[in-house]
């Protein structure tokens, strides 16, 4: 019954500086296990830079990053770039992007179904007047099938998943309620080590069925950091990224070496957020 699968959306949050073919390949490769496991059906992917607050290294301005990501995603029809987390004056945990995106798609929901509802109540008041007043209400689990609203789950790498147990990256309580809560979907490379990590986590352990390890078996090792050294170096990134990002990328002499000292010597937001939470200690503590 396909009224019965779990709608998800996906969501990425990141750096993508730049984004790169890969980021895209991630949002693909998801979409397609969730679909072969029968049980969900991905009716959105979401793209959301961090903004400038994160004080990463080589970040270049998040306006820059955002278009890329828009011009790579301009021709999906169901990936698309969210600027709410890059417009933040400062730098929001992962797990308040995910209840940002929930509660919109909760209010999003709750209008649609108003709507739906009216031309019902319309069409049933006279019948409700003429028939006897003491017929019994109908159970819920009669009516048709309601959707649930769709489920925000949060698409990774694995070196997302192993940055749990760096200390005061994430916050125990966070890690919590995002796999509790709303889950994870992680790209990993075939024969990595995403199963060990989770194996030598209780937490993660105890809620692995709300994490989906999907096997990346044609490799796509291109990252951020290489494609801005092969830039910084004069080098060709064709076919690394989507044209229309390299396009703007040289438009905009965007990665040099100066960009690269950006944030030089600056503490990244959470460390220096959490270091001196004593709640915020990495998962294998």
């Amino acid at each position: 019954d396909p009224d019965r699968k779990t709608e998800v959306v996906l969501l990425a949050c990141g750096s993508f500086n730049p984004i790169t073919n890969m980021h895209l390949r991630l949002f693909e490769l998801a979409k397609d296990h969730l679909h072969e496991t029968g049980k969900y059906k991905v009716i959105k992917g979401i793209i959301s830079p961090v903004g400038d607050a994160y004080k990463k290294k080589g970040l270049i301005s998040a306006n820059h990053r955002v278009t890329m990501a828009k011009l790579a995603t301009k021709n999906s029809d169901w990936v698309e770039v969210d600027d709410w987390e890059s417009c933040q004056s400062e730098w929001l945990e992962t797990l308040k992007v995910l209840r940002y995106h929930h509660q919109k798609l909760l209010s999003a929901d709750v209008t649609n179904s108003v709507q739906d509802a009216v031309p019902i109540t319309k069409l049933g008041r006279k019948r409700k007047q003429e028939s006897n007043r003491h017929e019994p209400i109908k159970k819920k689990n009669q009516s048709p099938v309601v959707k649930s609203v769709p489920q925000v789950k949060l698409l990774c790498g694995s070196d997302m998943l192993e940055s749990f147990g760096i200390p005061n990256l994430w916050k125990l309580e966070d890690i919590t309620e995002i796999v509790e809560k709303h889950g994870l979907v992680c790209i990993s490379r075939a024969g990595n080590n995403a199963q060990k990590f989770i194996y030598e986590s209780d937490l993660l352990w105890r809620h692995k069925n709300n994490i989906h390890l999907v096997e990346e078996w044609i490799t796509n090792d291109i990252s951020s950091t290489k494609i801005r050294r092969a830039l910084r170096r004069g080098q060709s990134i064709r076919y690394l990224v989507p044209d229309a990002v390299r396009a703007y990328i040289e438009r905009q002499r965007l990665y040099g070496p100066e960009s690269e000292d950006r944030n030089a010597g600056l503490v990244l937001a959470p460390l220096q957020k959490h270091a001196a939470d004593p709640g915020a200690h990495g998962l294998h503590n």
